[in-house]
């Protein structure tokens, strides 16, 4: 579903920020760093006490505010499922599954002794190919069972009918996920790239392979996945919806890619009488089928082995495990240490049953108070968002009149869905843990593939009720909060409004502004992709976008390596969105009322310094490259540094000038919305 929704990396939480007697200036002092000057880095005055407070732990390749946050979430979580593995469920109960799951995530003991033996049987199945129809055949179980090859396939609304849900494909089968993995040469991606080729021999051996095969299967993995990816697209092509919609009938799929089985690949998948697919990418479709069609029957099985042996890693032992954490977190990310085991397992219980968990975690941390509050805020950023829009001196008024009827139709979800998801279906045995994870992904995509033909129901939710985040869906055009983030940094009961409007404040207006970013911009009010812009308008928006592009461009952010605008774009205009919009809906709830100097700083310097804090982050330079790549995301440091210089208010309420080394000319400050 990711092409669906823009996903922040941030979110928001239940709460007003109505006037409570004695509030505080909610800010923690010691978070910060006075001897560093505002106009210098802003980030480090604002977060470089926290920075030092907060060293790296061994288990994290990013830790911040953020993760401060689902720690505590996770502890709570971890309260509930282990109350739950401590005693005796009925059959077939959601206690019963989520209390077994967790007790065979923990149990290593039993993991340890089954070694690679549950994923044997699965894997004898993929060395009995003999043929490429046999492929075809394979491959929906695999998908099925959590191992996805070659392409993806899903079940979502269609972006130019929103209100329908279509069979849609798109480009995969890369097990790095990023093509820059396999086809840069820069000294960094070579390392990461002969790093892999050593893991999968690894992997190969522990799973009982000779040297020799081991040998064979880093060769034929590196083919196959270095061919998918010379036609994947980059992450950047991926942010343009219209050239990544390409509704194509059954009769001109049949006719494009005549060597792929479309009839056998479909009823597999439980998709019968499909009349049209979507074609995300058709240039990477046609590479996997020429694949598919070309690769000789030893490197086909080869390859869907390690597929296999890759995706059924953290499900098996300790040594299995820990070698794909030595790759993929150690060596891609900087990450010197595992996660505890039971963090482990909270995080799987909490993917598989998200909504089960998530049900209990708000009847205990969500209060319906805290909805309603939510709420009010929300309401009082969409009104200061209408009166932006309204004052644009750049749009025209027909342009304004479409963009404010799209503003009134968004539809809120707040703390957690009205439905919960059933999962009576969903089997927990007592066998294995590798088995359960095969069920759990039989399950979703049951549950996907059942959507097929029926209406999307727009009271989905794509996050789970303790998530730490939030997202922007535009073939809903909904906003949605979860409840997991009810607390500091986000929100302060006791602070007052300018702290308040600053953090959580700020990242509802992130969240609204993705309804007018790049991306968003391109649905109307009804989720529906199609052009709602005067022509000249779109123009000035691209224009003004680009301002954001180029100044992210510029930024160093490692030795030789620079951000990407054109990738983190939309977040980024959605960071300057949220904060322009939360500093008017906070002076309006603040016109009658001014607030009184606080802790030495005013009520403004306080907004600015209060969302600098949910960035306070510390990170190893290989997650500075890795997300540099991969995340539609500035780094942390740069949400901050990149946003502050670009706001006029905030030179105004610290005073800065044309000698501070954060200056900008305000002719070059980006100003879209």
């Amino acid at each position: 579903m990711k092409k669906l929704m823009t996903i922040a990396a941030c979110c928001l939480v239940a709460a007003s920020c109505s006037q409570q007697p004695e509030q505080t200036s909610g800010l923690h002092l010691e978070n910060m760093d006075t001897t560093a000057q505002p106009g210098t880095d802003f980030y480090q005055f604002a977060t470089g006490g926290w920075q030092k407070l907060n060293p790296l732990p061994a288990e994290y390749s990013r830790f911040g505010s953020f993760d401060q946050l689902a720690e505590t979430n996770q502890k709570r979580i971890n309260e509930l499922v282990e109350t739950l593995a401590s005693q005796e469920n009925p059959a077939g109960s959601v206690a019963q599954k989520v209390g077994d799951l967790y007790k065979m995530a923990m149990d290593s003991v039993k993991r340890n002794a089954d070694g690679y033996e549950p994923v044997k049987a699965d894997l004898a199945e993929v060395a009995a190919i003999k043929n490429v129809h046999d492929v075809y055949a394979l491959l929906p179980k695999m998908a099925q069972n959590g191992s996805g090859a070659y392409f993806g396939i899903y079940v979502g609304a269609d972006e130019k009918n929103s209100m329908e849900n279509a069979v849609q494909m798109s480009q995969g089968g890369l097990t790095m996920g990023l093509r820059d993995y396999y086809l840069e040469d820069d000294e960094a991606i070579v390392k990461i790239r002969e790093a892999f080729k050593e893991h999968v021999v690894k992997m190969f051996k522990l799973y009982g392979y000779s040297d020799a095969d081991a040998q064979k299967g880093r060769d034929v993995v590196m083919e196959v996945e270095t061919r998918l990816a010379k036609a994947f697209r980059s992450n950047v092509e991926l942010r343009d919806p219209e050239a990544n919609y390409n509704k194509m009938s059954m009769e001109q799929l049949k006719n494009d890619y005549p060597s792929f089985e479309w009839d056998t690949y479909l009823n597999g998948m439980g998709l019968k009488d499909v009349k049209e697919i979507i074609v995300g990418q058709p240039n990477s479709l046609k590479e996997s089928a020429d694949v598919i069609a070309t690769l000789p029957i030893d490197k086909q099985r080869i390859y869907l082995q390690w597929k296999l042996i890759d995706d059924a890693a953290s499900s098996l032992s300790d040594e299995i495990e820990a070698q794909n954490f030595d790759f993929y977190s150690r060596t891609m990310r900087g990450v010197q240490e595992q996660q505890p085991r039971w963090k482990r397992a909270v995080n799987v219980v909490s993917g598989v049953l998200g909504e089960a968990v998530g049900q209990m975690y708000v009847e205990k941390y969500f209060s319906a108070e805290a909805k309603t509050r939510m709420t009010e805020l929300v309401g009082n950023l969409q009104k200061a968002l209408g009166e932006r829009i309204q004052n644009l001196d750049w749009m025209s008024d027909a342009t304004k009149a479409k963009a404010l009827d799209k503003l009134s139709t968004f539809t809120v979800k707040i703390g957690y869905p009205d439905k919960w998801k059933d999962y009576s279906t969903l089997d927990i045995k007592n066998d294995s843990y590798y088995e359960n994870m095969k069920r759990a992904s039989q399950w979703a995509y049951a549950d996907m593939v059942s959507r097929y033909g029926k209406p999307v129901d727009r009271t989905e939710w794509f996050m789970t009720p303790q998530t730490v985040n939030a997202y922007y869906n535009p073939t809903t055009n909904e906003i949605c909060f979860p409840a997991g983030i009810l607390q500091y940094p986000f929100f302060d009961m006791n602070a007052d409004d300018a702290f308040n409007y600053g953090a959580i404040g700020v990242v509802i207006g992130h969240e609204m502004t993705h309804g007018f970013d790049d991306q968003g911009r391109q649905y109307d009010k009804d989720g529906n992709l199609k052009d709602w812009w005067a022509e000249e308008d779109a123009q000035k928006f691209k224009d003004r976008a680009q301002v954001i592009i180029d100044f992210y461009d510029s930024i160093e952010v490692a030795p030789g390596l620079h951000g990407n605008g054109s990738l983190t774009q939309g977040e980024n205009i959605a960071d300057h969105g949220g904060l322009k919009i939360a500093y008017q809906a906070f002076k309006n709830a603040t016109k009658n009322n001014p607030l009184p100097v606080k802790d030495g700083f005013t009520p403004e310097q306080r907004f600015y310094i209060a969302y600098a804090t949910v960035w306070g982050q510390n990170i190893t330079e290989a997650e500075i490259r890795n997300r540099t790549k991969s995340d539609p995301h500035a780094l942390g440091k740069w949400r901050v540094n990149g946003t502050m210089p670009q706001l006029d208010t905030w030179y105004e309420a610290f005073g800065i000038t044309e000698k501070d080394p954060m200056y900008i000319a305000p002719e070059k400050r980006v100003n879209v919305w």
